[in-house]
């Protein structure tokens, strides 16, 4: 193929991911769900189980071979802006008075999903050998099967918090708060597994932690105070700060990559070493258009994953394994957060509530997955169980919302959930997110 041939088949590509991705997720919203059911079933639809499928040759026309590392390229770059802005994005003062609450939340939805997943990789594996799966399960492996099931995506947890008016309630400041901390303990799990998995990696495992806690060590301590001192005392136009940053995010991304990780963590750590203004507020100028270019290129994102979900070849073992891993996915979370949650205090409906925030997984997950599919620590087969597993626990949360919300009016008093003193989350104190882009997560 020729580069002109190529680079058009780029661009109708591009135009079509773009519209189709868009336009469903808007559908998605109109129904009130996620932006990011709409934009993954649209990538699921251009990939080769459904497009591939129904016909063949529009879909070898629109996606060849040669333009694949081009559409990759695009969904990374999209994946390292959007998790450069949740890192920026990322306050753990948020917890206030509630902390030992949202900290108990956090501890629990993550050591009772993590053990349950791991635990069944380890009881099924015959089950999920068929499945596609090596013969013998690595420490890995079984590590990251009790990650895909503890996983909790903040961003469309801070929307659905949002629209269903929870923001300053109990269950609402004590579930993105619980998610905040969560978040942070998976992906440091998440990178210790991936690191360990190692593969043809020309440093052993235990050099590439050594150069990694060194290179988090420099960041904190280094990188960071350069930031403030460049950020707060030069008067730099947005855009060169925004370029400039980005520019920060890919080269951060680009080390984690080369030990062995994933883009995605020296993303968030660029995020997280990135300093607020000095007041504390997070800087409007830099997030819409991070938001902005993030919300525009990571329907490229759902397109590659969509690609990857294999429907033809699923099988009956494959729909039951969706069954039985979304089942395990919601009750561990919606049961351990709502039961941390009635320990910290919260009466029992806000503490359903809390149990099924906790369970939306979102585009987290998906990334997540995506990175072990990445490092072979899933197969095409299992992969595709799981991002089902992700879309229906997404979808359902709205729906456990509304019913639990029911049950409580028809309790004793007809109580709802009253407004409370707490802080708001960010979201709230600051108003430059769009809800697009947190619908997105």
């Amino acid at each position: 193929m020729s580069p002109d041939t190529l680079i058009a088949h780029f661009v109708g590509a591009s135009a079509l991911i773009l519209v189709a991705a868009h336009a469903a997720g808007w559908a998605a919203r109109k129904l009130k769900q996620p932006y990011i059911v709409g934009q993954l079933t649209a990538g699921i639809a251009l990939g080769p189980s459904l497009l591939g499928s129904a016909a063949p040759g529009a879909y070898e026309t629109l996606f060849p071979e040669e333009i694949g590392t081009a559409l990759t390229g695009f969904a990374q770059f999209a994946l390292v802006v959007f998790l450069f802005a949740v890192g920026y994005e990322l306050d753990l003062k948020l917890l206030g008075n509630r902390a030992r609450t949202a900290v108990a939340v956090a501890a629990a939805s993550f050591v009772v999903p993590m053990a349950v997943g791991g635990g069944c990789a380890l009881l099924f594996w015959e089950r999920l050998r068929a499945l596609g799966m090596p013969r013998d399960p690595s420490p890995s492996i079984v590590v990251f099967a009790g990650i895909a099931l503890s996983v909790t995506a903040v961003p469309v947890l801070t929307a659905i918090v949002r629209e269903n008016g929870l923001a300053r309630t109990a269950p609402g400041v004590v579930a993105v708060s619980a998610a905040g901390l969560l978040d942070v303990v998976c992906w440091t799990v998440l990178a210790g597994a991936l690191m360990e998995n190692g593969g043809d990696h020309a440093l052993g495992w235990p050099w590439r932690v050594v150069i990694a806690a060194g290179f988090v060590t420099v960041m904190l301590l280094g990188a960071r105070p350069l930031l403030r001192r460049l950020l707060w005392r030069t008067r730099m136009e947005p855009s060169l700060r925004m370029a400039l940053l980005i520019g920060f995010a890919l080269g951060s991304a680009w080390v984690t990559h080369s030990l062995g990780l994933h883009v995605i963590f020296g993303a968030l750590l660029a995020g997280v070493v990135t300093p607020r203004e000095p007041d504390d507020r997070l800087d409007p100028d830099l997030l819409r258009p991070l938001h902005d270019v993030s919300s525009l290129l990571l329907p490229f994102f759902f397109v590659i994953s969509g690609q990857t979900v294999v429907l033809n070849g699923m099988g009956a073992t494959g729909w039951v394994a969706v069954l039985v891993v979304t089942a395990l996915a919601a009750v561990t979370k919606i049961g351990s957060g709502a039961v941390a949650a009635r320990w910290g205090g919260l009466d029992r409906h806000d503490a359903r509530t809390v149990g099924i925030l906790m369970s939306a997984r979102g585009l987290t997950e998906l990334i997540a997955l995506n990175a072990g599919l990445q490092a072979g620590l899933l197969s095409d087969r299992l992969y595709s169980v799981l991002v089902f597993m992700a879309l229906a626990t997404t979808l359902s949360t709205q729906p456990l919302l509304l019913l639990t919300r029911r049950l409580a009016e028809r309790g004793p008093g007809g109580r709802t959930n009253d407004p409370t003193d707490l802080p708001p989350p960010p979201a709230e104190r600051d108003d430059t997110r769009t809800a697009p882009v947190a619908d997105l997560g």
